[in-house]
């Protein structure tokens, strides 16, 4: 048996950090990365520099990686100035994002669930023409930072519509880290009878010290994909001082207790974790690579 898991520090991660991550820092990582055996690194995102300048350097960080290799480097577009950029830049791979609730995307986008994916329509055009994959992503699957809890429902329904739209893969985001096993459960439920596991991944955050749990109940539950980030990079915007991300080492340490195959070198990822937890001066949130790295230093 085997998982696939998405990277994605260096863009996801890293976006919301206030101090001025270096060009060659982001570059360091992603090639640490690389070497541990992760395959799917998230390199940045085309976004406008007013609004995510920790971005801002991402066709330099695209322009010292190889496009062409067997590690793939997709980048976030939310729109088709961004799908361009990435084009330009030779990407195998971007990202479109939408939301399960109504006031998340009015309160982020400025305009509905249904006029943010009619958005996406040239950007898939552009893509299918280009030969470039898309991957969706949905956010708040369990809960609002608004609205509370979202019906399962509306989350089928936004997953459906980006499949039907050309997405190769649809990531469903607890954007708030609010789900834990039973919520979860319910939600997936109601996607999978719309779209099927081999076509979905989950994104989860760890607010609330769930995420490990929620990656194994979607994993008993069929899906194969899942998205980390080294060192738990990135916090949680709407819950002040809380975690975000789930750790990729944690993930990795779940799985090798399963007996399930990820292609990740926990060891050399730890090389990865020290490195930018060194550059960040903090130390990792992640409560395996704390407990491994400290054994290191002390054998």
């Amino acid at each position: 048996m085997r998982v696939r898991i998405v990277e994605v520090g260096p863009r996801d991660g890293l976006q919301n950090e206030k101090q001025r991550i270096s060009t060659e820092v982001k570059i360091e990582l992603i090639r640490r990365l690389a070497a541990a055996g992760v395959d799917t690194i998230e390199a940045g995102s085309f976004v406008s520099p007013k609004w995510v300048p920790q971005m801002a350097d991402t066709n330099e960080v695209l322009a010292a990686l190889d496009l062409h290799g067997n590690i793939n480097y997709p980048v976030l577009t939310p729109n088709q100035y961004g799908f361009e950029q990435a084009l330009a830049a030779e990407v195998k791979e971007v990202a479109v994002f939408a939301a399960a609730s109504e006031s998340f995307s009015q309160k982020n986008i400025n305009c509905s669930i249904s006029e943010s994916l009619d958005r996406f329509s040239p950007i898939m055009h552009s893509a299918q023409q280009a030969g470039i994959r898309v991957r969706g992503y949905v956010s708040c699957v369990v809960g609002c930072p608004y609205e509370g809890e979202i019906a399962p429902s509306q989350v089928a329904q936004v997953a459906q519509r980006l499949l039907d739209m050309g997405c190769y893969e649809i990531s469903l985001g607890d954007t708030i880290g609010s789900g834990n096993p039973a919520n979860v459960a319910r939600m997936l439920d109601a996607v999978l009878d719309h779209v099927p596991a081999d076509k979905l991944a989950g994104h989860f955050h760890d607010t609330y010290g769930m995420a490990i749990a929620n990656i194994y109940t979607a994993y008993q539950m069929g899906v194969r994909v899942f998205d980390s980030s080294i060192a738990g990079l990135g916090g949680c915007p709407y819950a002040k001082g809380a975690s975000g991300n789930v750790a990729t080492e944690d993930v990795v340490w779940l799985f090798q207790g399963l007996g399930v195959e990820t292609g990740i070198d926990l060891t050399r990822l730890l090389d990865a974790t020290a490195f930018i937890s060194q550059a960040l001066e903090r130390a990792p949130a992640s409560k395996v690579s704390q407990a491994l790295l400290a054994k290191r230093n002390t054998q």
